[in-house]
């Protein structure tokens, strides 16, 4: 028959539990957050107007959009992954069939490329946005 310990002050020795595990990769969340470092960024080249500017004619910019969804991003937000922008632009971009697509073109060369170099208007994107219209017709 089995020995029974009544006296656990001498002879338990247990062998040391795991210590809490560690995560290695960020999270694909924790990817998409937007530091206050980049956040800092993204206001000082705004200016605090919106860039996108299909919805409005620089209204203050309230939102921070992401020129690619941010539970898909493969590494953490850079300012180059954001528009500074209006509510109804960031709805634009998020929603409207033109507007992603425009949000796609922009991605390939990253947004501040695009808005330093002005790549919209040398016609280095193929976008014609759903606003502007032709003077020179009747």
């Amino acid at each position: 028959m089995a020995r029974v310990i009544t006296d656990l002050s001498g002879e338990f020795h247990p062998c040391p539990k795991p210590g809490k595990s560690v995560r290695v990769n960020p999270t694909q969340k924790q990817m998409g957050d937007i530091s206050a470092k980049v956040d800092k960024q993204l206001k000082a080249r705004s200016k605090g107007i919106c860039e996108v500017k299909e919805r409005c004619s620089g209204a203050p910019a309230a939102e921070r959009a992401h020129t690619i969804g941010r539970r898909i991003i493969p590494h953490k937000t850079t300012v180059d992954d954001l528009f500074h922008a209006c509510v109804a632009c960031h709805h634009w971009l998020d929603r409207d069939p033109a507007g992603i697509r425009f949000r796609r073109s922009v991605r390939e060369i990253g947004t501040t490329e695009y808005l330093l170099k002005g790549a919209y208007n040398n016609g280095c994107i193929e976008y014609k946005s759903t606003l502007q219209t032709d003077k020179s017709k009747p």
